[in-house]
């Protein structure tokens, strides 16, 4: 993301147009089935019970309206920068920063998920250390200059697809999956489902990445729009076909108090060979996913310190690997503080928080377009920016005052940041 142009976040004055509409679909679903999808059918079910599939639709809604919303402001303003810029150009500086600022902190927090999961997957006794350990290892490899490359993206694509439909192939049709535990909604209460809803939007959060592409894409006013709803439907149905599958092997309870959520609903259905399959494709889902996040949360550190919305010595670029190294050493630091002190459920809980607040700034920037700017259908932001909120507070209350006390902390820095240079400008 950048707050002033693409050649201020230290890309090319101008990307290649390159990539059509299923190389743009590739890139969504390389951005949302991941890892997410491992560790967030576990809250969801503590929060809803079987409504969990209540809440992934209502997720997966409110992800449509958000993905709809970013395409129009893509298609507006096709540079690299996502709602950092379109809050900025539609709403005002301060929103763009705290859209920035709920971004850098919400992703900080799915670093820390991504973690955690490579650790109850690995070595569950000790998912703390091993999560420590791959948080300093990644961080060292994107010092290096070391990124995950589309090839390497495809590959973790393919592995988690195949792993996601072996269990379902295998767990399914097993004695160990009862039909009758999708009694859906029964033991859910409308709080429950929402919260369960904010705590699933966590594993559809990548989808904006293809909204991102607008100087990559080929006709970008075409390309992402269709893009961004055949990604998030393909999507849904896998997810769908694994939450099924894992509460009707484990029920809600079970389901619930699992770590390792699909590895144990493959060891209930007794196919104990699949186990560790599983628990393979989740870490390596998990770890590509934390390199990719802390590649990105470092480079809009990076274009935020660059415009001053955080402090200057984080826009230091290394002279040898080119990369923000500091931007990247801070990251590396927060998250490992995060890991070491909090769960997975509450890192999910603290990431959904922010990134549903940095949607919220993206539909309320898409209901100022205009019909001549390809402003969406008036129902889709005022959709969207309610259910951002909806799902946002629905969180367990230690995430919304967490959350929301971070929020505040960065609009104290912008309101501190305006105040240094109106008496510098004096």
């Amino acid at each position: 993301m950048s707050g002033t142009s693409p050649t201020a976040a230290g890309v090319p004055d101008e990307l290649r147009r390159r990539l059509g509409v299923p190389d743009a679909v590739l890139v969504g679903l390389g951005s949302m089935i991941g890892a997410g999808i491992f560790a967030a059918l576990a809250p969801a079910a503590a929060a809803a019970g079987s409504g969990l599939l209540l809440g992934l639709a209502l997720a997966a809604v409110v992800a449509y309206c958000n993905a709809t919303s970013s395409a129009r402001l893509a298609a507006r303003y096709p540079a690299s920068g996502g709602t950092y810029v379109y809050g900025r150009e539609r709403l005002g500086e301060f929103w763009g920063h705290l859209a920035g600022w709920a971004f850098v902190v919400g992703k900080t927090a799915s670093c820390a998920a991504m973690a955690l999961t490579v650790g109850a997957y690995v070595w569950p006794g000790q998912a703390h250390a091993v999560a420590v350990a791959a948080v300093v290892l990644l961080t060292g490899v994107n010092y290096l200059g070391v990124q995950k490359s589309a090839l390497l993206t495809r590959a973790i694509v393919a592995l988690v697809l195949a792993v996601l439909a072996a269990v379902v192939v295998t767990v399914l049709p097993s004695d160990a999956a009862d039909a009758g535990r999708l009694d859906i909604g029964a033991d859910a209460s409308a709080g429950g489902v929402l919260q369960a809803a904010g705590l699933l939007f966590f594993a559809f959060a990548g989808y904006a990445r293809i909204a991102t592409l607008g100087e990559e894409v080929r006709d970008p006013a075409r390309t992402i729009p269709r893009a961004i709803p055949l990604a998030l439907g393909i999507t849904l149905v896998v997810y769908a076909l694994v939450a099924v599958t894992v509460l009707a092997a484990l029920g809600p309870q079970r389901l619930a108090d699992a770590t390792a959520p699909l590895s144990q609903a493959a060891t209930a259905a007794g196919a104990d060979w699949l186990a560790p399959v599983v628990r393979a494709g989740a870490a390596t889902a998990a770890l590509g996913s934390l390199l990719a996040l802390v590649l990105g949360v470092s480079r809009t550190t990076l274009a935020m310190a660059r415009d001053r919305h955080l402090p200057t010595a984080l826009a230091a670029v290394h002279p040898r690997f080119k990369v923000p190294h500091r931007a990247e050493l801070a990251v590396g630091a927060a998250v490992v503080v995060l890991v070491a002190t909090v769960d997975v459920r509450g890192a999910i809980g603290f990431s959904s928080f922010g990134v549903l607040a940095y949607y919220a700034v993206a539909n309320a920037s898409a209901w100022t377009l205009t019909s001549a700017e390809g402003r969406p259908p008036r129902a889709v932001p005022v959709v969207g920016l309610l259910g951002c909120l909806a799902l946002a507070f629905a969180l367990p209350l230690s995430s919304v005052l967490s959350g929301a006390a971070v929020l505040a902390l960065g609009a104290g820095v912008f309101a501190v940041r305006r105040v240094v240079g109106e008496q510098r400008g004096a």
